[in-house]
């Protein structure tokens, strides 16, 4: 069985969402984790999701803000169960664990990098910032000319012909010199069989190739330089390596709009310990039932007893 974490927070199209099938998840705010969200309020390490035979356990990994199951904080590196349908909260965004027969995800790395940008394009849509990879063209006789990156797994043609995407003066260009596209978090370029050509950081692309865009770098053909700004790539290196928010008491997450308040899934009876492992309790026995005669008692009697006699010997001593 596969454990499928749903990112229940923020205002998406469609649920975000992973399946893993590994002993151990690392859920938090750093780039190493298996599930990376940028949220301040979330330790850069922040909790765990880990197998214990045919149970799957949450662990809060010290974070700053803790780690809820339904309300109920867990204390650090204190597990617990959680069952297909549990809510879990790490600092102020909602998780919901599912525990199902499906196929784990292709390039985890890749798909939990997404959700990330997808989760910091969204707030920076809902602030109402840019949240486009926008190409510039940065040398050359159209320099200012921008041109707006906004969907994924379309290619952009640039070059001299009217009615494509990025129209140029350079008179160096082909009529479709190059095409760039959008796949995933990164971009790529691909000669479109130019006259002159196209370079990527100094290196030329072969004709009819695709070589991958790297951030800072510049693509270059006839007199014309292009770059690109990428401000939601920018905002999730910056909240990854800022320090964690700490929460007020007070904050009061509620849960996503449309799920059900979290319930416990223990009796409320059991809310206080609610262990993951129950520890047998021994019958104990009276104190002095269980402690029986030792060897210093017998000492301490042998000495009360010559006490007693050189009192009677004295006593003897002085009425003589």
């Amino acid at each position: 069985m596969a454990l499928t974490v749903v990112v229940r927070s923020g205002d998406q199209p469609k649920p975000l969402k992973i399946s893993f099938d590994a002993p151990r998840i690392v859920i938090g705010r750093g780039d190493g984790c298996e599930v990376r969200l940028p949220d301040p309020s979330v330790s850069h390490r922040h909790a765990t999701v880990r197998q214990r035979g045919a149970d799957y356990v949450v662990v809060d990994e010290g974070s700053t803000n803790g780690t809820f199951v339904g309300p109920v904080r867990l204390s650090p590196q204190a597990p617990r169960v959680v069952r297909s349908g549990d809510l879990v909260r790490v600092g102020r965004v909602w998780l919901e664990l599912l525990i199902e027969a499906v196929p784990v995800t292709e390039s985890p790395q890749l798909a939990t990098r997404e959700i990330a940008l997808a989760l910091v394009s969204a707030a920076l849509a809902a602030q109402g910032e840019a949240a486009a990879v926008k190409l510039r063209v940065s040398a050359g006789p159209d320099t200012g000319k921008e041109l707006a990156l906004t969907e994924f797994d379309r290619e952009y043609v640039i070059g001299r012909a009217q009615g494509i995407d990025l129209t140029l003066t350079d008179p160096d260009t082909s009529r479709r010199h190059v095409g760039v596209t959008r796949r995933g978090p990164s971009l790529f370029v691909h000669d479109l069989g130019s006259k002159n050509g196209a370079r990527v950081a100094g290196q030329p692309i072969a004709s009819g190739g695709e070589t991958i865009w790297p951030r800072c770098a510049a693509v270059s053909f006839g007199a014309t330089e292009l770059q690109y700004d990428d401000p939601v790539s920018e905002a999730l290196q910056e909240i990854e390596a800022s320090a964690d928010e700490q929460m007020r008491s007070s904050d009061d997450v509620e849960p996503p709009a449309g799920l059900p308040a979290p319930e416990l899934s223990l009796p409320r009876s059991e809310t206080a310990a609610a262990p993951v492992v129950r520890v047998p309790t021994q019958t104990r026995k009276p104190a002095a039932a269980q402690r029986g005669f030792r060897s210093v008692d017998l000492v301490i009697a042998l000495f009360a007893l010559a006490v007693l006699a050189a009192s009677l010997a004295g006593l003897m001593w002085l009425f003589e």
